[in-house]
């Protein structure tokens, strides 16, 4: 996990999309333990409560869960909620992004289509 203090992204921010990307990309697995508040903390020198505002915004959105002594945990079905979530954030950030500016450059759509076809073959 990377945690940048001169981003403009709040610290606890960074602290879920960090773990969030973690469980995206399946270093934690749905039932396991993640870890704790302060295992994170002294892993990345961050005040502890910074790190639970992060866990919190994770266990609001039903992607972890604690178990009281046990430690904080990956839900089942949170793969799912966090893919759906990228899915709804790419349409937001990239999607309508790219069609403002292709309508600013009069593209037409079959442009775009190509556009993006043509990056898709060079990926």
């Amino acid at each position: 996990m990377n945690i940048d203090p001169g981003s403009d992204v709040p610290l606890f921010v960074q602290i879920a999309e960090g773990i969030e990307e973690d469980i995206f990309t399946g270093s934690y697995a749905e039932g396991d333990r993640i870890p704790s508040t302060n295992e994170l903390s002294a892993l990345l020198g961050i005040n502890p409560h910074t790190v639970l505002k992060g866990m919190n915004i994770l266990v609001d959105e039903g992607i972890i869960y604690k178990r009281r002594g046990m430690g904080m945990y990956v839900q089942t079905g949170a793969g799912e909620k966090v893919r759906a979530k990228r899915r709804n954030a790419f349409d937001e950030r990239f999607v309508q992004a790219l069609v403002a500016e292709a309508k600013k450059l009069d593209l037409t759509k079959q442009q775009v289509v190509d556009l993006v076809e043509k990056g898709y073959d060079h990926a």
